[in-house]
Order: C-alpha cells, then sequence, then structure tokens
C-alpha cells in the first residue's frame, strides 16, 4: 500500500508542476499574440483528471483490489509514458500547455515525438489513464476512464485543436501545435 501512496502523490505532484509550467507558458504565449481555443470543453478535461484519481482511491482503498500478476507489465507501460511525456514537453519547450494555445505566425513545432505523431502527449495521458490503475489492479477505473478519455479527445479535444490550427493555417500558412 505504501508503494501505492507513494506513486499516486508523485504523480498528483507531477500534474500540479505541470499546470504550473503551463500557466507560466499560457502567460508568455499570450503576451507575444497567442489565442486560445476550446476553453469550452477545458473544464470537462480536468473534470475527467480529478475523478480519475478520485475513482483510484476509492477503488484502491475502498474495494482492496490486489495487484494482478502481471503489475510489473503496466509499471513499465506506466514508465514508458513518463520519459514520453517528458520528451513531448521538452520538445514543445515553451509552447507546452494544457490549453489549446496557437501562436499566430510561429511554425509547427515539428521536432521530437511531433516529427511522426501529431498529439504524442494524448497517447501519454491514455497510457497513464490505462497502465497507472492496473498497476494496482484497479480495472474499474482503468476501463472506465480509458474509455471516457478516448471519448473526450477523440470527439472534443481533438477536432477543436486541429480546427484551431487550420484557422491558423488558413490565414497565416503558419501555426504552433500546443
Amino acid at each position: 500500500m505504501t508503494f501505492f501512496f507513494i506513486l499516486v502523490v508523485i504523480v498528483i505532484a507531477q500534474r500540479l508542476l505541470e499546470v504550473l509550467y503551463a500557466r507560466a507558458n499560457e502567460k508568455w504565449m499570450k503576451e507575444k499574440g497567442a489565442i486560445e481555443a476550446g476553453a469550452s470543453h477545458y473544464k470537462w478535461i480536468v473534470l475527467l483528471h480529478v475523478l480519475f484519481f478520485a475513482a483510484l482511491l476509492l477503488e484502491v482503498l475502498w474495494l482492496d483490489t490486489e495487484r494482478l500478476p502481471v503489475w510489473q507489465f503496466f509499471l513499465v507501460l506506466f514508465i514508458i509514458a513518463q520519459i514520453l511525456r517528458v520528451w513531448a514537453l521538452v520538445s514543445l519547450g515553451r509552447f507546452w500547455n494544457t490549453k489549446i494555445l496557437v501562436l499566430p505566425g510561429a511554425d509547427r513545432v515539428q521536432r521530437g515525438p511531433y516529427r511522426w505523431l501529431p498529439h504524442p502527449n494524448y497517447i501519454v495521458v491514455a497510457l497513464e489513464i490505462f497502465s497507472l490503475p492496473l498497476i494496482f489492479g484497479a480495472w474499474r477505473t482503468a476501463v472506465t476512464f480509458t474509455i471516457a478519455n478516448a471519448l473526450l479527445l477523440l470527439l472534443v479535444r481533438i477536432p477543436a485543436e486541429e480546427k484551431a490550427l487550420e484557422l491558423l493555417n488558413d490565414s497565416s500558412n503558419k501555426a504552433t501545435k500546443v
């Protein structure tokens, strides 16, 4: 149980640090003229993540889940996701954000994982939401939130981001994906 608490505290602390980093980047980008898109759905993304951690805690503590025999596989998957997260974050630098911000006149980032994938951080989040609960046998949380996250990303978030980038590309032929 100690490992569970340590890992969850580390992940929550990581999320809070990411929010601080995103706010600093948002301030910098908006000073440069960045435009926010898709703001109306941002609260649903935050809510999904808060409910994910609440469900994870409740399932592991209340239902007293047991680790699956292959829990180490899910730990390795989770660690790979963390490495990918850092790579995506470093590749975007000051353009990385939890919100959809586009900077007119800037080139779309094409380095790091963005050379091959348009949305690597969303893959990271999907891997985390799937693997973290399964490390501790919380399969209900893994299934429920993997589906909810996929629906939110595929039906709302990614289309909003792509639309914002298309509008900027139409007007300036340049855009930075954030």
